[in-house]
């Protein structure tokens, strides 16, 4: 087996760090040969939410007086957690005055999101504006209270609603006069990093059962967001190269979605295996000094305590989102 390394000289200047261009040293015959994901070390450093996954922004409609006036919340590209995301929505409000000051010295704010362990969702809570300052508290922002109670509405896009699990532009009630507490719990799976695995995709892979035939792996982190990933497959999983001549493999990092996805960090090493025709002769018995073959022999080094588990899968399990759901 013949090994080949990509890293950050590799990549191509896209300013998305997704795509290693390894360049052969000259023209090689690659008929009939094999190639597999062998090692790979890179940091978790994959976006959430952001403006390139469009799924930044939601809004919510606040009565000034008597007035409903509808507030866009866009969220700076980064990775969130859902009290991340209520953390920023807090600060916005802050920023727009919508906030008073309760008996003890405490903001208090009209919504909020926040997780539901027991029911796997999140909840969205919104509370009553009051029409009249409440005994000892304080208006610091000069908020307008309005002229009737009302509840916050928030409305969840396109995208967005994947993050917190509801439909699409679902829309929380305003329950004008109501005068109470109210919440919505998300009806689907939220999901909160929609790209819990990366997919890795090489040119030139001949797999008729697989749309996209290029995929030859995936990635899960197992670690918090910044730290390394160290991949390292129990087993070589190797995917059949099409017949021909090549100058060169291009290697691509992708989303769930098979888009190519946005990396910050450039740091990586991808280690690859490459199978020609004289190591597949090997595989098929022993080699020429009588011993193990060449897929026996790998099988055996990269198992040193005799773990038979060889049909195991090659990713850690890791949660896809700093080792919490939400």
């Amino acid at each position: 087996m013949r090994t080949i390394v990509l890293n950050s000289t590799n990549i191509i200047p896209n300013g998305k760090n997704n795509t290693l261009v390894y360049n052969f040293p000259s023209s090689v015959d690659l008929t009939g040969a094999e190639i597999a994901i062998s090692n790979i070390t890179m940091y978790y450093s994959w976006q959430n939410i952001s403006a390139e996954l469009n799924n930044n922004t939601f809004s919510y409609v606040w009565v000034l007086g008597a007035v409903p006036t509808t507030f866009t919340v866009v969220i700076p590209d980064g990775q969130y957690e859902i009290s991340d995301i209520n953390a920023y929505f807090q600060f916005f409000m802050i920023q727009q005055g919508q906030y008073l000051v309760d008996d003890t010295g405490d903001n208090v704010y009209y919504a909020e999101m926040v997780v539901n362990p027991t029911l796997y969702a999140v909840q969205v809570n919104t509370f009553a504006v009051p029409v009249a300052l409440p005994a000892l508290w304080t208006n610091p922002a000069g908020l307008v209270l309005p002229l009737v109670t009302f509840n916050p509405s928030l409305t969840f896009p396109a995208n967005f609603n994947e993050i917190v699990g509801f439909v699409p532009n679902y829309t929380t009630p305003i329950n004008t006069g109501g005068g109470n507490t109210l919440s919505d719990t998300s009806t689907i799976t939220p999901q909160v990093q929609p790209n819990s695995a990366l997919l890795i995709a090489i040119s030139g892979i001949d797999n008729k059962y697989a749309n996209p035939s290029s995929i030859i792996y995936s990635v899960a982190p197992s670690v918090g967001l910044g730290q390394l990933i160290i991949e390292k497959p129990a087993q070589f999983n190797f995917n059949r190269l099409l017949s021909g001549t090549y100058n060169q493999l291009r290697m691509q990092f992708l989303g769930t979605s098979l888009q190519p996805i946005f990396l910050k960090d450039p740091n990586m090493t991808i280690i690859c295996v490459i199978k020609d025709q004289d190591d597949l002769m090997g595989d098929l018995g022993a080699d020429r000094s009588g011993g193990v073959g060449g897929l026996n022999h790998q099988i055996a080094s990269r198992n040193p305590a005799g773990n038979s588990n060889i049909g195991g899968g090659g990713n850690p399990s890791g949660s896809g989102f700093s080792r919490k759901r939400f």
